[in-house]
């Protein structure tokens, strides 16, 4: 199956702005991508109507990314805390309305790198809080025809959802239009025993799809079984974009938060551009 290949503007800058998005819109054009991903790390930080005019012109797709950062929470938190969590959900849904965008995707449940121990009952009520306030959400978002991709993350970043079947242990009422799971081969990586698997059990859920090397680099320049992933989603039947998600050194906030110490690639530009040079072979079957 041939996919959209996109790249998350985090490889190049943080956060994305108005006066940033034309020249890496065009940047991103001219390396071959056809889909883009753009974090709202805040709401107002860009125009969703003047960057749908600057996407038009270089016939990008647009993919829209959250940021859950510290404060942005939807369980274990006050309750100003979770309204406001969810009122910048609710801005993300709206502005990918505008956008044109059909996915927002992040890890939609807890602060990035916010993690406590839970028992089992503990878990059970963490997950119930959890569809409760996303419950409001899904259904903004499927009105809007947008899906919230939900993103499992690893044991480092969150302690709350970090596999496919805690996803769907957590989310499993709510999915249909309005809500799926994210797949982000790095998470994957570390937290899956078989990827494949976990891709399969994920089926008729998957909304969006992020890459990169188990470095957080270079697709392909690893040791990720990226033919047996690119199978899995085959089988799957998931036809959305392929985005490539790294982060750049040179922002020290993002580079603490996606803990970015060293470069991953001769150029933030060679990164993109090899990792959608690898993708476009794996997808016509030239590495299989």
């Amino acid at each position: 199956m041939e996919r959209k290949l996109g790249v998350n503007t985090w490889v190049w800058t943080s956060p994305l702005t108005d006066d940033a998005l034309p020249e890496l819109a065009a940047r991103i054009s001219s390396l071959g991508f056809t889909a883009i991903e753009l974090p709202l790390e805040n709401l107002g930080d860009w125009d969703p109507k003047r960057t749908r005019d600057v996407l038009a012109k270089h016939s990008l797709a647009p993919v829209l990314i959250g940021a859950m950062s510290p404060g942005r929470n939807l369980v274990s938190a006050p309750d100003a805390e979770i309204a406001a969590t969810q009122n910048y959900l609710r801005g993300l849904i709206d502005a990918a309305a505008t956008l044109g965008a059909t996915t927002v995707a992040g890890p939609f449940y807890a602060a990035t790198g916010r993690t406590w121990s839970m028992n089992e009952v503990h878990r059970r009520a963490t997950y119930s809080q959890l569809r409760e306030n996303l419950a409001p959400l899904a259904a903004h978002a499927a009105e809007q025809g947008v899906a919230l991709a939900i993103e499992p993350l690893n044991r480092y970043e969150t302690s709350l959802i970090n596999t496919v079947d805690q996803a769907l242990d957590a989310l499993e009422p709510l999915l249909g239009p309005g809500l799926g799971i994210a797949l982000d081969s790095y998470h994957l990586n570390i937290e899956e025993q078989d990827i494949a698997a976990a891709v399969a059990r994920a089926t008729g859920h998957i909304a969006h799809v992020q890459v990169c090397g188990n470095d957080r680099g270079t697709v392909g320049a690893d040791h990720f079984d990226w033919h047996g992933f690119i199978r899995a989603l085959d089988l799957a039947g998931y036809g959305g974009p392929l985005c490539v998600e790294s982060f750049t050194p040179d922002n020290a906030s993002i580079a603490v938060a996606a803990s970015i110490w060293r470069p991953l690639a001769s150029t933030q530009d060679a990164l993109a551009a090899d990792s959608l040079g690898y993708l476009k072979n794996l997808q016509i079957g030239g590495l299989r």
